[in-house]
């Protein structure tokens, strides 16, 4: 495949950025390496964050597990991108030989078409748009609060998070704790997860109710997601679970919680790279479905309420 190399963005130029995303995910998995799960700490809180733009606003998507991707890759610290013009703007500079990292931009243009009856019709036509923003660890001369550092790491009681609680209690979920086993029951339509204290800590309990709670979404009355699945480990089954551990992560984010990798998922990652492998759009399509899974739960908040 032909590439052309942009000096001020710092990255390649590919003709099709599904295939380069998928394919960096795809190694990811292949080392064992899950790109949702941030095995480190961001921010003067040291808690794990969405990646956030120049103005404070947070990534989404596929977006969030790229940038996270590239941080863990090449060791950045701070949570904050932006683009080169970006940094210019507030008085800093990329330092040289610095390479950015690429995300993405998605939306529809109208095109005019004449249909087969000889009539003018409009169009809606997808695009996708790549671009390069850097880390802030990447870059000089930015204000004093750019780079703000990680605070020491304090190991807290296992205690419930009054914040997390809240929010789980808002989405109006039955979430029956008890049993040994989690999981969200289609059919009846409640969530099981063993009580707080069968969890090593509050965040892997959390972490846990916060896959279920992504699988909850695809529910009666709510997003009613179905991906075909006709038994266990299938591919539709493959991709559901996908959806639910990139929710969980996008929304332990969110709740500033660390996403914990649950090991009795490690089985999953042959699944997940065949349905990879096999449609280079797959991770972008769950990406998309576990970020309307986890704006459907913020919006179910009282705060959220017009």
């Amino acid at each position: 495949m032909k590439q052309k190399f942009n000096q001020e963005s710092g990255v390649e130029d590919r003709k099709d950025i599904y295939e380069r995303v998928t394919a960096k995910i795809v190694s990811d998995l292949e080392r064992g390496v899950r790109p949702w799960n941030q095995p480190w700490q961001t921010g003067s809180d040291n808690r794990v964050h969405r990646p956030i733009r120049h103005n404070g606003l947070p990534y989404s998507g596929v977006n969030i597990l790229m940038l996270w991707s590239a941080a863990l890759e090449r060791g950045f610290e701070s949570s904050q991108w932006m683009t080169f013009r970006q940094a210019q703007e507030l008085t800093g500079h990329v330092r040289k030989g610095e390479k950015g990292s690429l995300v993405v931009y998605a939306n529809r243009i109208l095109k005019t078409a004449t249909n087969a009856s000889g009539e003018e019709v409009e169009q809606e036509i997808p695009f996708l748009k790549g671009y390069a923003v850097f880390n802030v660890d990447q870059i000089d001369g930015l204000p004093p609060q750019y780079y703000t550092k990680p605070a020491p790491q304090f190991t807290e009681p296992v205690q419930r998070l009054e914040h997390a609680e809240k929010f789980f209690r808002a989405t109006g979920a039955d979430i029956r704790e008890r049993g040994g086993r989690a999981f969200y029951s289609p059919s009846d339509d409640f969530i099981q997860i063993p009580p707080i204290d069968a969890f090593p800590n509050a965040e892997e309990f959390y972490s846990t109710l916060s896959h279920e709670a992504t699988h909850w979404t695809k529910g009666p009355n709510r997003l009613v997601r179905d991906f075909g699945r006709k038994s266990w480990g299938d591919a539709g089954y493959a991709v559901e679970e996908l959806v639910a551990e990139l929710g969980a992560a996008f929304l332990c984010a969110d709740l500033e919680l660390t996403s914990e990798v649950r090991e009795d998922h490690a089985c999953y990652i042959n699944s997940w790279l065949k349905v990879l492998k096999d449609d280079k759009r797959a991770i972008f399509s769950a990406a998309s479905h576990a970020q309307r899974a986890v704006d459907f739960l913020h919006k179910l908040q009282p705060e959220s309420a017009p």
